[in-house]
């Protein structure tokens, strides 16, 4: 071994504690990426390898009736390469075991051709037979979260008749990736599930005989989707079409691709924070080296050695820092993602989700975390460099001596001695302490994100289903029905109350920016189902013109005075402007709001309703739920308190192990910073301290110098931390908001609390190893070594 090796060796065993220091702190920010890069491969991976062999279409259209002979029109237009027709609808189910009622989506399988898109990837089981009756195909999550096998039988309400159906086969399909309702934003697979059943029955139970109602398509090569929608849209208006939609809009695939891009923009925000920190450690660490082995350094040169060989042997001191980072975060970056991997299956279902670790996401964590660390250590390793031989015989010279603040404005007396030295040390060395601080301050804010996301999950789960839900149930009809279904619906069993609300599908433009969703029309005096302004506080709805979801006026461009162009797709499509006039603060999805009467003249009807908002009394719970199940004309029911346990179990759960996962890694970077501050510190100052111990100092008066210093840097770094940490929460928070799923950024004194706590027990722990050192130093040792 050449001695310039054995020389980093026998350095490195010296100072163990101070590289274990800065290579765990990039270990948590290497772990960070190869995770986030990792699980971004394997979501995509899956995700195309799935859409592929499984035909995902490209381009979708629901429509009201049209006969099978249409579809031998939309294999002809431009740009179509495989068409598939079908039949979709709700069905309602009364399954053993659950008080409520269950709803599903229901499609057709061909029966007398083969199916081109969407085929089903069977678990178990098998597909219905042709001619047979009653029998059906059913979701994965849905019949994990009941334990069907295929044989056993449910009993289902389709189109308004009851029947019993029997589970052949337990199936996946690329069109339910992520299986929730229309609309919702979060998995319901105890109450919700997709079936299929053969087209000719489900035809008839629909009443669609040799018809359809659904149509895929998938576009040609190289073909754009636009001119495709446009050319179906065309087709179709006769038949009640509503307007076609690519990938990009359908909710599967959304939601997929929501959580693709979160994973894509954290790869990049907090391993930057990690190897920063890293980087300005490193260099903290070899300055203090190259300062403390001038002599050596000269005594190299002396020997021979050249410039660019001491560089390198110094160089090399960022390279094992950066090995070790790679081996350990690494390492932990596999784990974490193998894990994570397996919470995603709740979320997300393939045929098989496996964790790839993404081997250009470690190479680039490779390349990042040397870049890092040689930026953190070249001007350490220029200083050596430079150093010629004869000026680093000589000791470095001491430092000028200047009265401190404290005393150029006649205020020593008010402090001890220990406290003045300290402070004097701290102005005659700016920058290291600036630096130091700046450490500091950033192992303070890395605690608050995860901080901030547990109180933003407690915010939201208060304002979504307290103040702004404040109906016990919403239940949904399966036509719009006239004012008698409103009062159907107030006589059901143990209704307190009941508002109704209308919703039709459309289509809102504001330029060239265009959305799909629901407008929903409540009444102005509704109190069940309140709009949200920032602060928490309702919104009256206006007579006329629009509430929306301020997100969506993000997405829009638009803001509160501006018009928008309306195209609902139901009854006689009228088209009209309207004006926003108030902007939602909501967590989920996108809405609009109007006043219900304004909605119904604009589609020219009269007192018709889509369901109500219900409160129930919970003495006759039981009575309700029996008198829903018997009702043919409901859609769905979706339940409150079961829709916040859903979220609980799921959203909240998965943010819950991401803040288990930030606080730990907060930690690390917090006793990280402060111990290998408190280490430089004591490897700088030894002979200092142990002169001061000789001339008559107690161990007491002489540790106070040196942690007075640290502790002084700590309580300067703690608000510019917290304010660090506020910035970092708030871009988290924004790189998680997407139009399935938002989080408000709430940041409370228990958040900045518990930051501050973490910091304060790491100071206190390494201040505690420290002044333990100081007890130990060999006091005549120390004041004839050089080094």
């Amino acid at each position: 071994m050449k001695p310039l090796d054995l020389k980093l060796l026998r350095d490195i065993g010296k100072m163990k504690g101070q590289m274990f220091a800065v290579g765990i702190i990039m270990a948590c920010g290497l772990a960070m990426m190869i995770t986030t890069r990792s699980l971004i491969v394997s979501l995509e991976t899956t995700r195309d390898a799935y859409y592929a062999q499984n035909r995902f279409a490209d381009v979708f259209c629901e429509l009201k009736r049209a006969p099978n002979a249409v579809r031998t029109r939309l294999a002809e237009l431009p740009g179509v390469a495989a068409v598939e027709t079908r039949v979709a609808g709700k069905v309602t189910l009364d399954l053993p075991g659950l008080a409520e009622p269950a709803d599903g989506t229901i499609i057709s399988i061909p029966d007398d051709r083969a199916q081109q898109l969407h085929t089903l990837f069977l678990r178990r089981g098998r597909l219905p037979e042709m001619g047979s009756r009653s029998e059906v195909v059913v979701g994965e999550a849905f019949a994990e979260a009941h334990g069907f096998e295929p044989g056993n039988e449910i009993t289902a309400t389709i189109h308004g008749a009851r029947q019993a159906l029997r589970i052949t086969g337990i199936a996946l399909s690329p069109e339910y990736v992520f299986e929730a309702r229309p609309g919702d934003t979060l998995p319901d697979n105890r109450r919700f599930g997709i079936f299929w059943m053969n087209e000719r029955e489900l035809a008839n139970a629909f009443q669609l005989d040799g018809a359809f109602n659904s149509v895929l398509v998938d576009v040609a090569p190289g073909v754009a989707t636009a001119p495709v929608m446009a050319a179906l849209n065309r087709v179709l208006a006769p038949y009640g079409g509503l307007i076609a939609y690519d990938r990009a809009d359908h909710a599967s695939a959304k939601r997929l691709n929501d959580e693709i891009n979160i994973l894509r923009k954290l790869s990049f925000a907090f391993p930057l924070v990690f190897l920063s920190i890293a980087a300005f450690m490193s260099s903290a660490v070899l300055t203090r080296l190259v300062r403390l082995q001038r002599e050596q350094i000269a005594q190299l040169k002396a020997f021979g050695y050249s410039s660019r060989q001491v560089g390198v042997h110094y160089l090399k001191f960022a390279l094992v820092i950066v090995v070790f980072g790679m081996v350990v975060g690494g390492t932990v970056g596999v784990w974490l993602g193998t894990n994570i991997v397996i919470v995603y299956h709740r979320f997300f279902r393939f045929p098989s989700l496996v964790f790839q670790p993404d081997t250009q996401a470690i190479t680039t964590a490779f390349l990042a975390s040397a870049g890092a660390a040689f930026l953190g250590v070249v001007g350490a390793v220029r200083q050596a460099v430079r150093l010629p031989p004869a000026e680093a015989m000589r000791p470095e010279p001491p430092a000028e001596f200047r009265a401190s603040l404290l005393e150029r404005l006649c205020l020593a007396r008010l402090a001890s001695p220990s406290f003045r030295m300290a402070l004097r040390n701290l102005e005659r060395k700016p920058w290291q302490a600036a630096f130091t601080a700046l450490g500091l301050a950033l192992a303070t804010g890395i605690p608050v994100v995860p901080g901030s996301m547990r109180e933003a999950i407690n915010y939201l789960i208060e304002v979504q289903w307290q103040q702004a839900q404040r109906q016990d149930v919403t239940l949904s009809l399966i036509e719009p029905g006239s004012a008698s279904a409103l009062g159907d619906m107030q006589h059901l069993p143990g209704v307190v109350k009941a508002e109704a609300f209308r919703g039709v599908p459309a289509r809102v433009r504001f330029g060239h920016r265009t959305r799909r969703l629901a407008i929903t029309g409540v009444p102005r005096e509704a109190t069940l189902n309140q709009m949200l302004d920032t602060n928490g506080h309702p919104l009256a709805l206006p007579p006329d013109g629009l509430l929306i979801s301020a997100k969506l006026a993000e997405i829009l461009g638009a803001k509160p005075g501006d018009k928008l162009v309306i195209e609902v797709q139901e009854g006689r499509r009228p088209t009209c402007g309207a004006t926003i006039q108030g902007l939602i603060t909501d967590y989920a999805g996108l809405s609009v709001f109007m006043d219900v009467e304004a909605l119904r003249r604009l589609m020219r009807e009269g007192p018709t309703v889509s369901g109500a908002f219900l409160t129930v009394d919970k003495s006759r719970w039981v009575e309700f739920l029996d008198a829903v199940k018997e009702s043919p004309r409901v859609a769905a029911l979706s339940i409150k308190s079961a829709v916040r346990a859903s979220f609980r179990k799921s959203t909240a759960e998965m943010m819950g192990m991401v803040q288990t996962l930030y606080f730990s890694f907060s930690v690390v970077v917090a006793f990280g910073v402060v111990y290998n501050s408190a280490r430089i510190a004591l490897s700088e100052r030894s002979r200092d301290l142990a002169t001061l111990r000789v001339v008559g100092f107690t161990h007491r008066e002489v540790a106070a110098v040196l942690i007075g210093e640290l502790a002084l840097l700590t309580l300067i770094a703690l608000p510019i931390g917290l304010g660090i940490g506020s910035l970092l929460a708030k871009g988290i928070v924004g790189t998680a908001s997407t139009e399935s799923v938002r989080l408000p950024l709430v940041l409370t004194a228990r958040t900045y609390a518990t930051a501050v706590l973490i910091v304060v027990a790491s100071a206190t722990f390494s201040f505690a190893v420290v002044s333990r050192r100081i007890h130990r130093l060999d006091l005549l040792g120390v004041l004839k070594a050089r080094d």
